[in-house]
């Protein structure tokens, strides 16, 4: 093996390492792999090695204006626009009907989400559709645990139907004349023939089969769409003649008290309750709405010398008036929460709300708020000015799960926007315009007409994942020019001479399956195309079922919450724990194995 080779595996196997570690964020590993790499590059020469991980240092920065990065941040702000068309909001209206028996209810919801995902962006879909499943849930007195799992895993089966479904899709399209001799990139369609089946086969097997899987003992209580009671929380007080806090202002006792005892709202003498001013002072016979754990309340009172006061109930009523309310969100995936803590959400809400709690796995939090640290799944009690605490859940990039009606799209909007789309895929597969200026294009025309606001082009971006696509796209090229490819090729080559081809494929789609479970699934195919393609070739068989088994594999992310986002999403609505998903996943994944193998046989044969 030679010392470049060796340098490059050094560097994968850290680089899959701290993926799997988990301890930061995926674009933060790929960033440092990509400085790896370019030390490691630097190293070589330094030593007099004539050989290089990269032709050229500058290619190292050439995975941000790759056609993947690009097609992938276009696709993202097209599912934006289709969203704010109102196109998959005329989708889940048509589904209410279909609701009355469990099968029914988890087959037409997960149904919509299958179809959205395959042209827009999964996490944008689930997204849209988890306010919807919880509302249909609390009506038809079911538990959300046993939609929304099947709703996550129905999202990301339908992203394999077509090319734009999935980055890793998108991946496996643009990677395929780099890696083949004279081959094009894949087209819109050429992942429809097996992923069409696979997902139309999932998405029948979790409506009828895997939402029984679901422990019955970790479900949310049935026709709930809440996990707080907010009088657990919130509570009145007044301040007596004799109380210790007398004179100070509202921001002074805040500073002191820290978070055992908050005051979130203030009662003015005619009953009607307005925010805090942090410049008001606390005087004889004011009385407040404070929030504090139940568990501690009491204590905390005789403290401060504070009173409960008297028609708690009604106190907390007048605060769902028409300026003031509560909103519990979900704390995504590249939310600016994610791995903070409750001091940098003051930083951002400012004035305009308060964080009264937290659940996670549907279970509140009952230690002091200050003291965690969000993840992702995460479940936020917030309250405020509406208005604000909206614009304020949007730009922390939290998901609300507040009970809304569905509502009917704007119909002059959503046909002019999928008949752009349209034309968009159109043009794109007459070979008129290459995919990424197709949809590039078709973005910029939703601006012009007023579908896409310009606040909303890099709102919808995820960028933690671009910044990781373009980081790693070095990663896998070097994995490519230095041999390491062929050389772990040839070396599973070999174990599989013995077997059929149909076993080595198998084999290359569950090791990216196990891959994806654990690390993000665009890193999975970028580092997994080269070794399938290897391998096709060290077999003689062509290389098209293997790139076709990656895209299958890097989509199958069912046995974790960490796997893939929109797992994550549904972790604390769900109320499952991290064990659950195994029980539906692990016979799902089977069950691709299974139905996939002989697709893509028939479709993509080996000789």
């Amino acid at each position: 093996m030679e010392t470049d080779q060796v340098a490059v595996l050094a560097v994968i196997i850290g680089t899959f390492g701290l993926f799997a570690w988990n301890r930061w964020r995926h674009d933060v590993v790929a960033i440092t792999s990509l400085v790896a790499l370019t030390l490691t590059d630097l190293a070589l020469v330094a030593f007099g090695e004539k050989s290089r991980l990269v032709d050229k240092p500058e290619e190292l920065l050439l995975g941000f204006g790759h056609p993947a990065v690009i097609t992938v941040a276009a696709v993202l702000v097209i599912s934006r626009a289709l969203r704010n068309a109102g196109v998959v909001d005329i989708l889940a209206r048509s589904i209410l009907p279909l609701t009355r028996s469990e099968p029914g209810h988890v087959l037409s919801l997960s149904g919509v989400v299958m179809a959205c995902s395959a042209f827009m962006n999964n996490v944008g879909a689930l997204a849209l559709m988890l306010p919807v499943t919880l509302r249909t849930a609390a009506e038809r007195a079911r538990s959300p645990s046993i939609l929304l799992m099947p709703l996550a895993f129905a999202s990301i089966l339908g992203g394999m139907m077509t090319m734009i479904g999935t980055p890793p899709n998108i991946i496996i399209a643009t990677l395929r004349p780099e890696l083949v001799e004279g081959a094009d990139p894949y087209g819109l369609f050429a992942f429809s023939a097996v992923g069409v089946p696979i997902a139309i086969g999932g998405v029948a097997f979790v409506a009828l089969i895997g939402w029984r899987l679901i422990p019955r003992d970790g479900r949310k209580k049935a026709g709930s769409d809440t996990l707080f009671q907010i009088d657990d929380y919130v509570t009145e007080i007044r301040v007596p003649e004799d109380c210790k806090e007398v004179g100070r202002t509202v921001g002074e006792f805040a500073e002191e008290c820290g978070d055992k005892l908050e005051l979130i709202a203030f009662v003015r003498k005619n009953g009607k309750v307005v925010p805090t001013n942090q410049d008001g002072i606390i005087s004889p016979d004011s009385r407040f709405l404070a929030k504090a754990d139940p568990n501690d309340l009491q204590e905390v009172l005789e403290e401060h010398g504070f009173r409960l006061g008297k028609e708690i109930r009604q106190r907390i009523d007048a605060l769902e008036g028409e300026d003031l309310g509560f909103v519990e969100a979900v704390v995504t995936a590249g939310s600016p929460l994610e791995g903070r803590d409750r001091a940098y959400l003051r930083q951002r809400m400012g004035r305009s709300g308060a964080l009264l709690a937290i659940a996670r796995q549907d279970q509140p939090i009952r230690t002091r708020l200050g003291k965690v640290i969000f993840r992702v799944g995460d479940v936020l009690l917030l309250h405020g000015a509406t208005e604000e605490l909206d614009d304020r859940v949007a730009s922390l990039n939290l998901l609300p799960l507040a009970d809304r009606e569905v509502s009917v799209g704007s119909f002059p909007k959503a046909w002019p926007a999928l008949l752009i789309f349209g034309i968009a895929i159109g043009l794109s597969a007459a070979g008129v315009l290459p995919m990424t200026m197709a949809f590039v294009g078709a973005a910029l025309v939703y601006v012009f007409i007023g579908i896409l606001p310009t606040r909303d082009i890099y709102r919808e971006i995820d960028w933690p994942v671009i910044v990781l696509l373009a980081a790693m796209m070095p990663v896998s090229k070097a994995l490519q020019t230095t041999g390491c490819a062929e050389l772990i090729a040839d070396g599973m080559a070999q174990s599989a001479a013995s077997y059929p081809g149909w076993v080595a494929l198998v084999v290359v789609m569950v090791l990216t399956m196990c891959l994806s479970d654990v690390i993000n699934n665009a890193a999975t195919a970028l580092i997994m195309a080269p070794i399938a393609v290897g391998i096709a070739t060290q077999m003689g068989f062509a290389p098209d079922p293997f790139l076709m088994a990656v895209a299958v594999g890097a989509s199958c992310a069912f046995l974790t919450p960490i796997g893939h986002q929109c797992n994550a999403l549904v972790l604390g609505p769900g109320g499952y724990r991290f064990g659950d998903y195994w029980r539906m996943g692990l016979p799902l994944e089977i069950l691709i194995v299974a139905c996939g193998t002989p697709l893509i046989l028939y479709f993509w044969p080996l000789g």
